[in-house]
C-alpha cells in the first residue's frame, strides 16, 4: 500500500494579495472618512464664526437710527455700520485657525437684516491619493435687527 501525498496547490501567495488590497482599501475608506468629518468641523465652525458676526452686524445701529412705526419701533441698519461691526467682532474674537480667511461681503441689503460672507480654506488633515490638497468654504448668514 502506497500513501498518496496531497495535490500541492498552486495558490501559493494569493491570500497575501488579499490581505495586502483589503487593508489598503480599508486604509484609504478610514483617510476618507477622516477628511470628510474634518471638512464638516470646518465648516460648521467657519458657519459659527459668520453667525457671532452677522448678530454682531444686526446690532450695529444707534437709537437715532430707530424709527417708530406702525408695527412698533424698528431700528434701521447700514451697509457702512454693518461692515464695521463685522470687522470689529472679527477683530476682537480669535480665528488664526481658519487658512485665508477674508469677509466676503458685510452688509443690510433692506436695513432690518445684516448679511454677512465669510470665505475660508480646508486642509485635509492628512494628504492622500484620493482627497483634494483643499477646498474653498465659503458660508453666508443673515440676521435680523430686532428693537424690543
Amino acid at each position: 500500500m502506497t500513501r498518496r501525498r496531497p495535490h500541492a496547490s498552486n495558490e501559493d501567495g494569493s491570500t497575501l494579495l488579499l490581505i495586502i488590497f483589503y487593508g489598503f482599501l480599508a486604509l484609504s475608506l478610514v483617510l476618507v472618512g477622516l477628511s470628510a468629518t474634518s471638512l464638516y468641523l470646518e465648516h460648521k465652525r467657519l458657519l459659527s464664526l459668520a453667525d457671532g458676526a452677522s448678530l454682531a452686524g444686526s446690532e450695529a445701529f444707534t437709537l437715532e437710527a430707530v424709527q417708530v412705526g406702525v408695527g412698533g419701533p424698528r431700528p434701521q441698519l447700514r451697509s457702512d455700520d454693518v461692515s464695521a461691526a463685522v470687522d470689529e467682532y472679527l477683530r476682537l474674537v480669535p480665528h488664526d485657525s481658519f487658512l485665508a480667511l477674508s469677509v466676503t461681503s458685510a452688509a443690510s441689503a433692506d436695513g432690518q437684516s445684516a448679511s454677512v460672507t465669510l470665505r475660508s480654506w480646508w486642509r485635509p488633515p492628512v494628504l492622500t491619493l484620493v482627497v483634494p490638497d483643499g477646498v474653498p468654504l465659503e458660508v453666508t448668514v443673515v440676521s435680523r435687527a430686532v428693537f424690543h
